[in-house]
């Protein structure tokens, strides 16, 4: 079984079993529908991925793609360019070290604000990703192995989570609160701290 295929088949399963957190979540400051529509999306990936699937690249670009048609709002062109930007970087590949990881998750960001025009500050899933990929960085900069890497950035994205609660949403619906928007967590940086989790667990043997 392609180690790529068991990675996305953990990060489809938290995003699965925290389907109602999420959509709880949405419900409170945007369109009630993100756990549903990334359990749905990460459902019609598992479906077009296979266990042989071992191309790092070709997979992530397959599931990217599946992503951009199949979630519906911003999620979907987020995260399926997340995925598809993370593929062209790492085709031909079977396995990462952490200098790959970084320049996924490096490249994954900047699809992202490419994408969507945002920026770490804003109330989305940049103020989850960021600060992981700094801390990150910085973890393999002094040595780390990829483990301990990927625990220092899940720790400052769950910071980031919780950051999103201090702040104005500046984009997407939540944006129509305004300071209304203000003491409740970003669903999509929340998501984002979920797959990280899914990622550093797996290379843990979870």
């Amino acid at each position: 079984m392609g180690g790529v295929y068991k990675c996305i088949s953990l990060i489809a399963e938290r995003i699965t079993e925290n389907k109602d957190f999420l959509t709880e979540l949405d419900r409170e400051i945007g369109d009630s529908d993100h756990g549903i529509n990334m359990a749905r999306g990460f459902a019609a990936v598992m479906e077009k991925l296979s266990p042989e699937d071992s191309d790092i690249g070709a997979t992530l670009k397959k599931a990217g793609m599946t992503l951009l048609s199949k979630v519906g709002g911003a999620s979907g062109p987020l995260y399926g360019t997340a995925y598809m930007e993370a593929g062209k970087i790492t085709a031909g590949k079977t396995e990462l070290n952490p200098s790959d990881m970084k320049a996924v998750i490096e490249s994954a960001i900047a699809g992202i604000q490419k994408r969507g025009k945002a920026v770490k500050g804003e109330k989305t899933m940049l103020d989850a990703l960021i600060p992981a990929c700094e801390s990150f960085s910085e973890s393999i900069a002094h040595g780390a192995d990829m483990i301990a890497a990927l625990e220092s950035a899940c720790e400052s994205a769950r910071e980031g989570v919780e950051y999103t609660k201090t702040i104005i949403a500046t984009k997407g619906r939540a944006s129509y609160l305004g300071e209304r928007s203000i003491g409740h967590q970003d669903p999509g940086a929340t998501s984002a701290l979920i797959t990280l989790e899914a990622i550093r667990d797996y290379y843990k043997g979870a």
